[in-house]
């Protein structure tokens, strides 16, 4: 007597409960990594665009960069002579600028990616253009970035208050003047306090990185003149950069103010400095971590006119250099820099917002 054949209700039953393999079933169980790769994705696409059209952007100035080059030569070393072709098309491969531009720009991505090569900088040459810019680096990120941190902790402890304690006498002095000098640029703050610390005090040095009777190195003589000619120009990006700050935590503060959860903490009889630090201002806070993170991808530009100002050996400064002299390899390599920087800057925070708040929802 043959057995009777199973029913087909439950045949695919048992196919749905048995175990699927494949990269697609572990990512339906494993949603944070499959959001992790898509964003990984996302971030790979859009750092090759970015890059490529920094390229063809830069490429599409005019100007000789070679000439330049054998102008700057002939002006210090060769004398009254007429280079030779074999001379430009040498050069030209050296740089990276022989062939048409697609040519071009395949030889570049190359480099860049699988030698990190910038080709040599024509500012310095025959240095690498990448090392030029590693030795701006250092300044531009002691400067800018430990600025850029100290002026946003000054801003959200300030602009929280400011908010918590909205409708009192020095809340709206502080709101009024946010609004009044959020807005100002940098290089305007940084000439009143030059004018007055640096001309008419003579308090601090107006221009340079450091003493320059100073040997650099980790000596606390060298760290201590780091300091002092760095406060200044310092100071101006803090003083602007907070007040930004203060005024966007205010009015991200002021809404929360009324919620109900706020209310049954006052019920309970919590003390307001603590209402304010663990509740108030951890559900307003995740827009200025995203702004915060942004932020310090673009200190990698450098301010431009901050450091030709106080005359800062940064990236703002190198950047400025390299345009004038058409140096191609160097511009494009604090551009990547800054793309780069940005790019990774949003990538960390999108990874990292849906365990800061759980209300962010990484599956979808």
């Amino acid at each position: 007597m043959t057995a009777a054949a199973p029913p087909a209700e439950a045949v695919e039953a048992s196919a749905e409960s048995a175990p699927r393999s494949g990269l697609r079933p572990w990512l339906s169980r494993h949603p944070l990594a499959a959001y992790a790769l898509r964003r990984f994705g996302l971030y790979l696409i859009e750092l090759w665009g970015a890059l490529t059209v920094a390229f063809f952007f830069f490429r599409m100035i005019p100007g000789d960069p070679i000439q330049t080059l054998i102008q700057t030569l002939q002006q210090n070393y060769v004398y009254n002579q007429q280079a030779s072709a074999e001379v430009i098309a040498r050069y030209q491969h050296e740089f990276g600028l022989d062939g048409n531009i697609f040519t071009q720009y395949l030889k570049y991505m190359n480099n860049l990616i699988l030698h990190g090569d910038l080709g040599p900088s024509l500012i310095n040459y025959p240095t690498p253009a990448q090392n030029v810019i590693l030795h701006s680096l250092p300044w531009t990120i002691g400067l800018l970035g430990i600025s850029a941190v100290l002026a946003w902790g000054l801003g959200i402890i300030v602009g929280a208050v400011a908010g918590w304690r909205r409708g009192k006498a020095g809340s709206a002095i502080i709101t009024n003047l946010s609004i009044a000098l959020s807005h100002v640029p940098f290089f305007f703050v940084a000439l009143i306090l030059v004018y007055v610390f640096a001309y008419s005090l003579g308090m601090l040095p107006a221009r340079s990185a450091y003493d320059s009777n100073i040997s650099p190195g980790f000596s606390p003589a060298f760290i201590g003149s780091v300091l002092k000619y760095g406060l200044l120009p310092g100071l101006s990006i803090v003083v602007i950069g907070a007040f930004g700050w203060i005024l966007s935590t205010r009015m991200l503060m002021v809404p929360v103010l009324g919620e109900d959860y706020l209310t049954y903490a006052e019920a309970k009889g919590l003390k307001p400095w603590r209402i304010l630090t663990r509740y108030a201002l951890r559900n307003c806070y995740l827009p200025q971590v995203t702004a915060f993170g942004i932020s310090l991808g673009f200190i990698f530009n450098g301010n431009v006119l901050v450091e030709q100002l106080f005359n800062y050996p940064g990236l703002g400064t190198t950047l400025v250099t390299a345009i004038q002299q058409l140096d191609f390899n160097t511009i494009l390599g604090v551009t990547d820099m800054a793309i780069f920087s940005v790019l990774t800057a949003v990538l960390l925070l999108d990874l990292l917002l849906p365990l800061l708040d759980p209300r962010v929802k990484y599956w979808k």
